[in-house]
């Protein structure tokens, strides 16, 4: 079975779900906490959230394993993304509140993180980047599109409540001027949902490494706060919640896909 399932598709728009994959291999389970096990951060049902996508002619990369393994949005060097601020790293050790996600004396130390590395993150960065090589050689200028998902209220990570869309173009350094002008129109039209753009979320590694605006690759991340399309508490789909936010996540793609056309 292989570590991602990428599912090639015939416009310029990759969306990647780095978060969305919940296995965790039997040698590191054996070393892992039981609360770790249920793998709580996980960008949960983000790949439902987005299937609509496939209709616009997207092409998805899914992962298979949990952010737990490796996270698959962070510098493999382990640089921070947000220095000064709390966040996961590489191979975390920590589950977002706090609590320790390995048995005692069994965190991975640098040897094993960089054996996972090289055996769970460096494939699903080839991917990736052979999808957007694929789609540049089709298109002009291409978006890649990151989508996240995180408990609405993590005070180690933000204060208070996060509002329910966050998107992110490091400070419009990942995307030409006129591709987030276009969703910026898109939020700003309604109503529903509060929003911020290159608020606590600015884009990870991922949006920060392969925006290359000067290069034809558009890349956006929106971080969305759970509670606008699941239960919380429960980690469950809620599909009245989730059918107007996927309306909206439908416009905003167009509206992307628009711009970079």
């Amino acid at each position: 079975m292989s570590d991602f399932t990428l599912l090639q598709g015939s416009a310029p728009l990759l969306v990647s779900l780095p978060h969305d994959g919940v296995e965790i291999p039997t040698d590191i389970a054996a070393t892992m906490s039981p609360g770790a096990l249920r793998v709580p951060d996980t960008d949960w049902h983000v790949a439902r959230l987005y299937a609509f996508a496939r209709e616009l002619g997207a092409s998805l990369l899914l992962p298979r394993w949990s952010r737990y393994v490796v996270d698959l949005n962070r510098p493999p060097d382990g640089t921070p993304l947000y220095p000064g601020q709390a966040e996961t790293a590489l191979c975390p050790t920590a589950t977002f509140a706090g609590e320790a996600l390995y048995r005692s004396g069994q965190a991975p130390d640098a040897a094993a993180v960089a054996a996972r590395r090289a055996r769970y993150w460096r494939p699903y960065h080839d991917a990736l980047a052979a999808e957007l090589d694929r789609l540049r050689a089709l298109f002009p200028r291409v978006l890649l599109w990151e989508g996240h998902s995180i408990r609405s209220r993590l005070p180690r990570l933000f204060d208070g409540e996060l509002p329910a869309l966050n998107l992110g173009t490091a400070d419009g350094l990942s995307c030409a001027a006129p591709v987030l002008t276009a969703l910026a129109h898109v939020l700003g039209r309604q109503h529903d949902y509060g929003f911020v753009i290159n608020g606590r979320f600015k884009g990870g590694y991922i949006t920060r490494h392969y925006g290359q605006p000067a290069h034809g690759v558009d890349a956006v991340q929106l971080e969305l706060a759970q509670r606008s399309y699941m239960d919380e508490d429960g980690c469950v789909w809620d599909g009245a919640r989730a059918l107007p936010l996927q309306a909206l996540l439908r416009q905003l793609l167009q509206a992307g896909l628009a711009a970079v056309a």
